[in-house]
């Protein structure tokens, strides 16, 4: 076929489908691998609908329009030779701006990084690359990934898709949004007491925390060097699974990553959970949750056990101490990061994270490493359950998303505050290192509920199995965010 056919092909597929923004890479990359989609046609229209839609959601940092239309031609050409390299070959994305691009700024969304260029590429960056990724900018996060709003004192807000005055989540709050309203088809985002899970609850999307060192952190500014992970953002669960053989593997120039065999994830998504024994911890994960949140969680699981499925009750008491010693373990480690920044310049940071980084330098040494004999001991008691279950399903987050500029949410008709409640579920999988799955299921108005399933080590693909059963389910009874109706 010649090339003038192919653009004619290329065309009338357009035309006739002219929501390419809301699809999915798992529906897009057969399109692109059959040559009935060009990535040139798929990343216009991705960085049109992402340039409209930056004025109500403001999920973008910089846009890199010019350039990625030149790699997406390339991308085209390659296709075209039969140079085809796989799912994400092709797919337009954006990424959280705390990852570095060679030659390109990464802000951190702050003000004392606003003109940071790194010398070199991240190495998902790169992994991606190679993977055929056309990259469209980069995305909007809480400033230094140190909050979960996205309300950013230096570059304003991101707005959540579902409803405008509401928060995405943080601080991967610019991925969420991008991914949910359709201004990226997938992204990246970090996770250091939940920060891919929070913003993936709160937008209603896929949002993955893979197992710690199961991928390279190097070239991502830190937060707090063991707590932090790197995952996808993802509208669908085989989304998620592509991007994570795609990004997943032992990486010398990160001193946390794990030299560990890789899988192929999505070949595992059979969507068979007969005889999966499901761990329910009622004392913490299901203890103060909004009414509504417990059901639709409740719900997915009743899902579960129709399929065959079982449910048993677990107990892991040292849980009563992962609030604490998350906090002292991610600012003891943010302070240190910050602390000559916090001494010369403290009026460049926002008020919030101001305060939690001189906050930051009030734990002990003995504090510090008190809260690691705890982590040591929840870490051990989840080694133990998972003797019992296989998988643990809790909420993502107790309640759902609240309103811009508000420090407390809603929990069944009392006010409690915002981030002791936001992360109270998702951090103890980072204490762990644990893999966790957040995945929609269901609403509560016109805001989603997402479901939180935590597995043993580097059993990632167990985890994406049972979201990916949640999934076929169709808890969100294909409902879109209203911002499509609006643009």
């Amino acid at each position: 076929m010649t090339r003038i056919s192919l653009f004619a092909t290329y065309l009338e597929v357009t035309i006739l489908t002219t929501d390419l923004h809301l699809k999915s890479v798992e529906e897009l990359a057969p399109l692109i691998e059959h040559k009935t989609l060009s990535p040139v046609e798929l990343t216009k229209a991705i960085l049109n609908f992402a340039e409209e839609s930056q004025p109500k959601i403001n999920s973008y940092m910089a846009f890199y329009h010019d350039e990625a239309l030149a790699h997406a031609k390339e991308a085209e050409k390659e296709i075209l030779n039969g140079q085809y390299r796989g799912m994400y070959h092709g797919i337009p994305m954006a990424l959280k701006d705390n990852l570095y691009f060679k030659d390109k700024i990464t802000t951190m969304s702050s003000k004392i990084h606003k003109d940071f260029v790194s010398q070199y590429d991240a190495t998902v960056v790169e992994k991606l690359r190679d993977a055929g990724v056309i990259f469209t900018g980069k995305l909007s996060m809480h400033e230094y990934a140190w909050g979960i709003t996205n309300n950013n004192p230096h570059y304003g807000p991101v707005r959540n898709p579902w409803d405008l005055d509401k928060i995405p989540g943080g601080s991967s709050g610019g991925s969420g949004a991008a991914v949910a309203a359709g201004a990226s088809v997938a992204s990246l985002g970090t996770d250091t007491a939940g920060s891919i899970r929070i913003p993936s609850s709160a937008c209603g999307i896929v949002g993955l925390k893979p197992t710690h060192g199961r991928v390279s952190k190097y070239g991502c500014y830190p937060l707090a060097w063991s707590l932090d992970h790197i995952g996808p953002m993802t509208k669908t669960v085989k989304d998620a699974a592509g991007m994570l053989e795609i990004i997943s593997g032992f990486d010398h120039r990160d001193p946390t990553c794990v030299d560990v065999a890789t899988d192929n994830y999505v070949q595992q998504l059979s969507g068979n959970v007969k005889d999966l024994v499901i761990g329910v911890n009622e004392d913490y994960f299901f203890n103060r949750v909004d009414s509504d949140v417990d059901r639709a969680v409740r719900a997915s699981i009743q899902s579960l056990v129709d399929q065959g499925a079982r449910v048993e009750v677990v107990k892991i008491p040292s849980l009563q101490y992962a609030e604490w010693a998350e906090l002292i373990t991610s600012l003891s480690e943010a302070a240190a990061i910050h602390h000559s920044d916090l001494l010369k310049r403290p009026q460049d940071f926002g008020d919030d994270i101001r305060l939690l980084f001189e906050l930051g330098e009030l734990p002990s040494a003995v504090d510090y490493l008190q809260a690691q004999q705890v982590r040591r001991q929840i870490k051990q008691e989840f080694t133990q359950i998972f003797n019992q279950v296989d998988v643990m399903i809790t909420p993502t987050l107790p309640v759902v998303a609240s309103s811009i500029g508000d420090d407390f949410a809603e929990l069944n008709g009392e006010k409690v505050d915002l981030i002791d409640n936001i992360i109270r579920f998702t951090g103890p999988s980072n204490l762990t290192g644990l893999p966790a799955l957040s995945v929609p299921c269901g609403f509560k108005g016109n805001l989603p509920i997402g479901l939180q399933i935590i597995g043993p080590a580097f059993k990632e693909g167990r985890i994406l199995n049972v979201g990916y059963a949640i999934e076929q389910t169709n808890p969100m009874k294909n409902r879109k965010p209203n911002i499509f109706a609006n643009i």
